[in-house]
């Protein structure tokens, strides 16, 4: 079942949609469940709600291998104020080349990071059965950014973290630094990849298939040291799309909730 609910993401006081997903045993077991949550929540579930009508289908694969698992999809914000609450530093630069405009993006990251974590999850550990110690969060792209600098920050409540075809390049010096600081000890899983053809259209001055490997790579061999269950893929026919993520989207589910190491 999935619930649709609006909130305020109090720090900006934007009104949000954020989808609950629940297994469908969840209204005649008394069982707790983990808790994943997504970022760009629009496209998790059904095709005709998603960005160029391409959804993650997630509902229907965890349907279908019954597993237990509470999903929580947050609303990314409409147009350029989604690069700004996915991007935990300002990118004075970056502008020009993605939007043709000179402008600074990123910056609110923190505060988005914060509410989830200090307002949104409480609020669903107090309305669902959810294991409140075993929760995890996953993103793409800059969802895929926003993901590891959560894990960086908050490592003793999002312990299990993946993060695909991620858009590291816009905070990239920034996001080492903060890895090479922090205590990771607590992150007991985390799934990194990337695609050979993550750009199909280069912009000028834009990312390049070559940048999201290095960039990804540089991420990876910052994480490996401080992590101990880590894996990173390079997806040799991986493109940039919701139809890319939702094919790995099983298999990285059950990296992070598997028994298997």
């Amino acid at each position: 079942m999935i619930e649709t609910k609006e909130i305020t993401i109090t720090p900006f006081e934007r009104t949000r949609t954020v989808r609950v997903y629940t297994p469908a045993d969840y209204e005649t077991s008394e069982k707790r469940y983990p808790v994943l949550y997504m970022h760009d929540g629009q496209n998790c579930f059904a095709d005709e709600e998603a960005s160029y009508n391409m959804s993650w289908r997630v509902g229907e694969y965890l349907d279908a291998s019954k597993r237990d698992l509470i999903v929580v999809a947050l609303d990314s914000a409409p147009g350029e104020k989604r690069l700004d609450e996915y991007g935990p530093w300002e990118n004075p630069y970056i502008g020009d080349s993605l939007l043709g405009r000179d402008i600074v993006l990123g910056g609110e990251g923190s505060a988005y990071i914060e509410y989830i974590a200090q307002e949104l999850k409480p609020k669903i550990d107090a309305d669902y059965r959810t294991i409140p110690k075993e929760t995890a969060m996953m993103g793409s792209s800059m969802g895929g950014l926003i993901s590891v600098y959560a894990a960086c920050v908050y490592p003793e409540i999002f312990k299990r973290v993946a993060s695909l075809s991620s858009a590291f390049w816009f905070n990239q010096t920034e996001l080492e630094q903060l890895i090479e600081a922090s205590d990771l000890k607590g992150v007991e899983r985390l799934y990194l990849d990337v695609g050979a053809k993550e750009v199909e259209e280069p912009m000028e001055n834009g990312p390049t298939n070559e940048m999201y490997r290095e960039s990804s790579e540089r991420v990876y061999n910052l994480l490996k040291d401080k992590i101990e269950h880590i894996r990173f893929e390079v997806i040799e026919e991986g493109v940039h799309n919701e139809l890319a993520w939702r094919e790995r989207f099983p298999m990285v589910v059950s990296y992070l909730f598997g028994e298997e190491l």
